[in-house]
């Protein structure tokens, strides 16, 4: 090796070739020659699989300066939940390359490709929290009920021709099954029973690429993820003003929409209800813990994009 190349910081870019339209595939030279016009040596890393961007970054993460990944949601799921179970405190960089992208959207992360590979060279970090889901991890989502499973149902050459609308129409689609779930929440400070076509606890201002869906004041590192959960409407007008509340952030229907804060949830059920992580199946547990992990993840994000985003300094 080189005296130059000693000098050199080192990256890991782990990505998914087929994510999105696979436009990461005509652009992957500009990509790596902004790495190393930015002072990293690139090592580079197509997924093959699954699993096996967590496997790869849980393994080699100590090794590198940088840890970076490109693909969707499912991809970023993957890249943060090894390098959480690697242990080691990498900046991490991300390159959006999925069809709707929330967490990139909530970090304001561009979806220009370029443009983010370069907010990883010379961005800053923001230090945000990460859910754990039993023994699981999540960035920005875990969910259950009413269309959760539309994101891993929808075929991906639907997602690469229409891009969102294929999670609407897979959403119409699913209508006629939507059931609730008989469950009991406990959070910091309280417990909430009922039967809830939809819950989910997250930490993100975008879900599904709607804006503000989890809660108006949401903050990515105070420690704190939102929990919504709807009611079993007991009619259509009932289904509407819920719809409207959610989709065009009205008021709240306080009889069918529950929110609250907190630090930890536990989540009981007799039956055995899916469950979605970051997009991603995350299986149909009767009971399960949720907790967070403050600032356990150090992302780059272009300097001047998270001076609208709320901090929390702990």
């Amino acid at each position: 090796m080189s005296a130059s190349e000693n000098k050199l910081k080192k990256i890991l870019f782990v990505f998914n070739p087929n994510s999105g339209k696979a436009e990461i595939q005509p652009q992957l030279f500009e990509l790596l020659d902004i790495f190393v016009k930015g002072g990293y040596l690139p090592t580079v890393y197509p997924t093959q699989r699954a699993g096996q961007a967590t496997e790869i970054i849980c393994e080699g993460a100590g090794r590198y300066d940088i840890v970076a990944a490109s693909g969707g949601d499912g991809t970023l799921n993957e890249a943060v939940s090894g390098l959480v179970k690697s242990g080691n405190p990498q900046l991490f960089g991300y390159i959006p390359a999925g069809t709707v992208n929330d967490f990139a959207t909530s970090l304001k992360i561009p979806k220009d490709m370029k443009k983010a590979a370069q907010a990883i060279v010379e961005g800053e970090p923001f230090h945000c929290d990460v859910g754990r889901f039993g023994g699981r991890f999540f960035t920005y989502i875990a969910a259950f009920g009413a269309f959760t499973n539309v994101a891993y149902e929808t075929p991906q050459q639907y997602k690469n021709m229409l891009g969102r609308p294929a999670y609407l129409l897979e959403g119409l689609r699913q209508l006629p099954s939507i059931h609730p779930y008989r469950m009991t929440v406990s959070y910091d400070g309280g417990e909430v029973q009922g039967d809830f076509i939809f819950g989910m606890v997250g930490n993100s201002t975008s879900v599904g690429g709607f804006q503000k869906l989890a809660g108006q004041e949401v903050e990515l590192n105070d420690g704190l993820f939102e929990l919504l959960l709807i009611r079993r409407p007991e009619s259509i007008t009932q289904m509407q003003s819920v719809i409207n509340a959610l989709l065009r952030r009205e008021e709240d229907s306080k009889e069918l929409i529950f929110r609250a804060k907190s630090s930890r949830f536990r989540i009981q059920s007799p039956d055995q209800a899916p469950w979605t992580l970051d997009g991603e199946f995350g299986g149909n547990p009767s009971e399960v813990e949720i907790s967070v992990l403050p600032q356990a993840l150090s992302i780059l994000t272009p300097r001047e994009s998270m001076a609208d985003v709320p901090i929390t300094i702990l």
